[in-house]
């Protein structure tokens, strides 16, 4: 195998109950395992179907016993969650626990998925990651907290070391899609064979064999897993490639051709379609007798302005592809580099020293004078293929697709006054801002009840916060560093030692705080704007508006330089609007409003 936010009020509060219940690192093992099984479940339909969203699902027992299992085997086919339930059992199923790689896909009214968890009494259900794509994400997670169900997230409502490294399996099996929905154009894995002093042909550009049988089947399972595989003219007339999968039947990968001037021979492998199709694109108006020879042959010729990487991937994209295999020479490669439109590369190194100063390497100028500029691969792992060695990392990283700033589906199912159509987005981050109140920094104390039944006053919510990541621990040490935090004479200074302390001394912070950090920022911010009527006026008259705190580096509680974070603070204050609103309805004091 390849593999190798915010809802309503109610969660808050269940996040808090599941932090204080006692589950601690060894449930989250057990959850990572489920959604681990999940994940290579989806992954089963690999080289079978065309390409898809990869879905899982896996149903245990509260006693941690697999009931069902499940994974969608192709678009259109019957989905994951309906598969676990019917081997699993409708009696079996009630106040069980579904485990998905991924937020269901349900679209065009289909909700099928989500009825057959509901209607099975499914209890829980924990999903990998939301959906990538903005249109799904966040619906089926909604609609099912509508019905009753207890959604958790991974990354949300879930965290721990293993919780992130479970998030970042349901990221890889699904990196296609997510890839696709960040930057719009399909991924692409840029494939190639080479010798031990990197050449991937002699100087006579004779090339077969440069890898071993092995690596050649493994490269045979990617294309099973492509959408497409391009190549350019030069291995086209060098190689005479046939690109089929050569896997006995199931999905077979288009086959692209990329060539400016379409100077191609007349007889080759790929324009003989029995087994795969061939897309031939090219530059506009090249060699138009031999266009038309190549449709009647049927291939398909796709002409373009100005041929590049780019502009051809983006109309693939158009086209529906999630991920395309690059087999093409060093100068098709180094344009398709240069153009961002590769996302993986896998390099298999024949242990063979072939030599020849002009022999052709796998990728061609790049235009970079010093080391410093090489391109580094991230996520990079090896693993020995009979006699060879296949190196294979990222070129860009993953999109990081959890939800930010809300969508505006999202954001209107926190806060029902944000309409769907072009709602003002308001930023706050230093207290000098014009709603700089909002900062957890802004000088406003409040007094909050310990568990001792007293209570006790903090000079603002972030002395509160930074000190409760040391509060109900045992420990003088820990003592001590709430009683400084609490002493600090400013917010900053307050977040200076707890900040500090946290990284010093991880071992003196409360085991749970990861699981409570969004609860104890909720209780001190509703405090806050619960104690001063201007503040509390101050937030319901942003109604209608998304909160944002723009923290460019703060990607937990802030937005982030690129709407990349978050946003948990302007997540909170949201809710606590919607929560003051009704609060105001139900009193009769929605004259607030107009103040």
């Amino acid at each position: 195998m390849a593999v190798s936010l915010f809802s309503r009020p109610l969660i808050i509060c269940r996040l808090a109950a599941t932090g204080s219940s006692g589950q601690g690192n060894g449930h989250h093992v057990l959850e990572a395992k489920f959604i681990h099984r999940a994940v290579d479940l989806s992954d089963k339909s690999a080289g079978i179907s065309s390409p898809h969203p990869n879905f899982g699902c896996v149903i245990a027992t509260p006693g941690g016993n697999v009931v069902g299992e499940g994974y969608l085997y192709a678009q259109g086919t019957k989905p994951a969650e309906v598969q676990a339930v019917e081997m699993a059992g409708a009696e079996i199923c009630r106040g069980a626990t579904a485990y998905l790689n991924m937020e269901p896909g349900d679209c065009h009214g289909d909700h099928t998925a989500i009825s057959a968890l509901v209607e099975a009494g499914i209890a829980r259900v924990v999903v990998g990651m939301r959906h990538p794509l903005q249109h799904l994400r966040g619906k089926a997670v909604r609609a099912l907290r509508s019905q009753g169900v207890h959604v958790d997230v991974l990354g949300e409502d879930l965290h721990s070391k293993v919780i992130e490294e479970a998030q970042k399996s349901c990221r890889l099996v699904n990196a296609h899609l997510m890839y696709r929905a960040a930057s719009r154009v399909p991924f692409s894995t840029l494939k190639y064979a080479m010798t031990l002093d990197g050449k991937i042909a002699a100087s006579s550009g004779h090339a077969s064999w440069i890898s071993s049988k092995k690596s050649r089947s493994r490269v045979i399972e990617l294309r099973g897993r492509s959408d497409a595989i391009v190549v350019g003219g030069n291995t086209v007339r060098r190689d005479n490639p046939r690109l089929t999968a050569r896997h006995g039947g199931g999905h077979l990968p288009m086959r692209i051709v990329m060539t400016q001037t379409l100077n191609l021979p007349e007889e080759a492998n790929l324009w003989d379609t029995s087994e795969a199709s061939t897309i031939v694109v090219t530059q506009r108006g090249a060699r138009r007798s031999f266009q038309k020879y190549l449709v009647s042959k049927g291939i398909e010729v796709v002409e373009f302005d100005i041929l590049n990487p780019r502009d051809v991937m983006e109309y693939f994209y158009d086209r529906g592809y999630l991920s395309i295999l690059w087999e093409c020479g060093g100068v098709l490669s180094s344009s398709a580099i240069s153009s961002g439109v590769i996302h993986k590369v896998f390099a298999f190194v024949a242990p063979k020293i072939i030599g020849g100063t002009n022999a052709p390497t796998p990728v061609g100028e790049l235009g970079m004078v010093e080391m410093s500029q090489a391109l580094d691969l991230i996520d990079v792992s090896y693993e020995q293929v009979g006699p060879d060695i296949l190196v294979s990392g990222f070129l860009q990283p993953i999109p990081d697709l959890t939800p930010v700033i809300p969508s505006l589906d999202e954001t209107s199912a926190i806060d029902p006054t944000v309409t769907l159509h072009e709602p003002k987005i308001i930023f706050f981050y230093k207290t000098w801002d014009l709603y700089g109140a909002f900062s957890n920094f802004s000088p406003h104390p409040i007094r909050m009840p310990e568990d001792s039944g007293d209570y006790v006053t903090w000079p603002s919510v972030e002395h509160f916060y930074q000190a409760h990541k040391f509060i109900g621990l045992e420990n003088k040490q820990s003592q001590k560093y709430v009683e400084e935090i609490r002493d600090a004479k400013s917010p900053e200074e307050a977040a200076r030692i707890g900040r500090l302390m946290q990284r010093r001394h991880p071992d003196l912070v409360r085991p749970d705080w990861e699981i409570i950090k969004i609860n104890v920022m909720y209780r001190a911010l509703k405090c806050k704007f619960s104690i001063y009527p201007h503040l509390n006026s101050m937030l319901l008259s942003t109604v209608g508006s998304v909160l944002v705190e723009a923290s460019p580096h703060d990607l937990f509680w802030g937005g982030g330089r690129e709407g990349e974070g978050l946003n948990y603070l302007g997540r909170l204050l949201m809710q606590l609007r919607s929560e003051f609103l009704g609060e105001y309805y139900k009193s009769g004091e929605s004259t607030i409003l107009s103040a």
